[in-house]
């Protein structure tokens, strides 16, 4: 682009910025009513109005320093959350990348129309140069709300990456001073890591002095399952509880021989039954099979 085409696009950017702090309670109003604030503020539209007053000044500030394709621009940083967030509530109702940005591009038309309105003269040279200032400002905010979507997006994955750990590893208690967490599926480094963090809470809580964990469930167990189950029992018993492996079947048990795992410093039993039995003796209790069973 020649100099004299830059410093146009430039001066028009500035003066279309100049036109969107003047007009930003029209704007704020008429955006208001667009699917992507109508869908997020559903209660107040006070408060649609607000969100958009604080979009427009960002856009005004981006344009006033004359770089309208500038996605790094300071003037989107205010409003990154806040876009973060309406992205991801319209994730949250179905709205796919596309729908959003669609809805993005939608903001224009308000916009253009109350520029020639304004300007009087829709066809004169000036009008059209911060229309296409315009068009290249809106087409940078599709980008950083598209970016800011992503962000949110791997985000929310990971939070319920989270959620999902810790539900796949529940503690239950089995009898006053007994816990135990059932495992089942792969056991990794990041699931165990919330294995052992929620056992020794519940160790702590709940004042637990043995801790089964039951690993019927446990497809494979590798070398790597061995230390993170090692690390586990070694940890228990630092907060005073003693650990119980129960559920090791016998492809399970052949595997661990055949890698040559010392597990010979844990108590192991064959079934979560056994190690239950095994704790209530340890405190002294007798579990005696029921009397009227068939």
């Amino acid at each position: 682009m020649k100099v004299s085409e830059q410093e146009a696009v430039e001066s028009a950017a500035r003066e279309l910025g100049v036109f969107l702090e003047r007009r930003k309670e029209q704007i704020a109003r008429r955006w208001a009513d667009a699917p992507l604030f109508r869908a997020v503020f559903t209660v107040s539209r006070d408060e649609a109005v607000e969100a958009c007053k604080a979009v427009v000044s960002a856009l005004s500030e981006v344009a006033s320093a004359g770089s309208p394709e500038d996605i790094a621009a300071p003037g989107f940083d205010r409003v990154r959350e806040q876009l973060g967030r309406m992205s991801e509530s319209r994730t949250r109702t179905g709205a796919g990348p596309a729908q959003i940005a669609d809805e993005v591009a939608a903001l224009r038309a308000p916009v253009v129309e109350l520029l020639r309105a304004e300007a009087g003269d829709a066809s004169a040279p000036e009008v059209a140069e911060r229309v296409l200032a315009l068009t290249l400002l809106m087409g940078t905010l599709r980008l950083v709300v598209m970016q800011t979507a992503l962000s949110s997006g791997q985000a929310l994955i990971a939070r319920q990456r989270e959620e999902l750990l810790e539900v796949a590893t529940p503690v239950i208690s089995l009898w006053e001073g007994v816990v135990a967490v059932p495992l089942i599926g792969t056991l990794d480094s990041a699931r165990s890591q919330v294995v052992m963090e929620s056992l020794l809470e519940s160790i702590v809580d709940r004042g637990a002095r043995y801790a089964v964990l039951d690993i019927t469930g446990v497809s494979t167990v590798d070398s790597l399952v061995a230390q993170h189950l090692m690390k586990t029992v070694d940890a228990a018993r630092l907060m005073g509880a003693e650990c119980v492996v129960s559920g090791i079947r016998p492809a399970i048990a052949q595997t661990i021989v055949h890698l040559g795992i010392d597990l010979g410093s844990v108590v192991t039993r064959a079934t979560l039954a056994d190690a239950l039995a095994y704790a209530l003796a340890r405190q002294g209790v007798v579990a005696a099979p029921d009397a009227g069973a068939p």
